[in-house]
């Protein structure tokens, strides 16, 4: 399960460079074929392997585990931030307005 997640990932990251697999492959010099074992979740690449692949994704160890990390929750809000960023202002206000709701929600359980 945690390899499929992971490979979902490093596919997101690809795709977000906009490169086939075997662009990516030339880029990286691993195959087309491992890259797709890998972003299917049939493999998990040993680590030699997968800083090429990090280094060849320009993303941080984060950018790929943050789904199976339990203390990832900075990279979370750094890519929401972003997300949020690229929306129009009345969807930004819209949405902070629910975030900050939630988080008073969950301040006042707490107490």
């Amino acid at each position: 399960m945690i390899d499929k997640r992971i490979g979902k990932r490093v596919k997101q990251c690809r795709e977000r460079l906009g490169l086939s697999q075997e662009e990516f492959a030339e880029k990286t010099g691993l195959t087309a074929n491992y890259i797709s074992t890998v972003e299917r979740g049939m493999s998990f690449p040993r680590c030699e392997k997968l800083i090429i692949l990090l280094n060849g994704l320009e993303v941080s160890a984060d950018a790929i585990f943050c789904d199976v990390l339990d203390h990832s929750t900075s990279y979370k809000a750094s890519e929401l931030s972003e997300k949020l960023d690229s929306l129009p202002p009345q969807a930004q206000k819209r949405i902070l307005q629910m975030v900050e709701l939630m988080i008073q929600q969950e301040t006042s359980d707490n107490d």
